[in-house]
């Protein structure tokens, strides 16, 4: 028996616009696509995909840079 849950597929239409818009408000707000997908239950690819159809520029992914040492 598996614990994973089932996949759920994406709503068509003006529920999956006004989901679209929901989350885009949270990406907009600083939330990560990452923390937006776990709080809602869905998949990072689904909550991607609906913040794309919604329009949103992405921005670039974080994480510290590396510095060149001079030898």
């Amino acid at each position: 028996m598996s614990r994973k849950t089932p996949a759920r597929k994406l709503m068509a239409g003006p529920a999956r616009d006004q989901v679209a818009t929901e989350l885009r408000k949270r990406y907009e707000n600083g939330d990560s696509v990452r923390s937006i997908a776990e709080v809602t239950n869905r998949s990072y690819g689904g909550v991607h995909r609906l913040l794309a159809e919604a329009g949103v520029t992405f921005r670039s992914r974080g994480g510290g840079t590396r510095k060149k040492t001079g030898a």
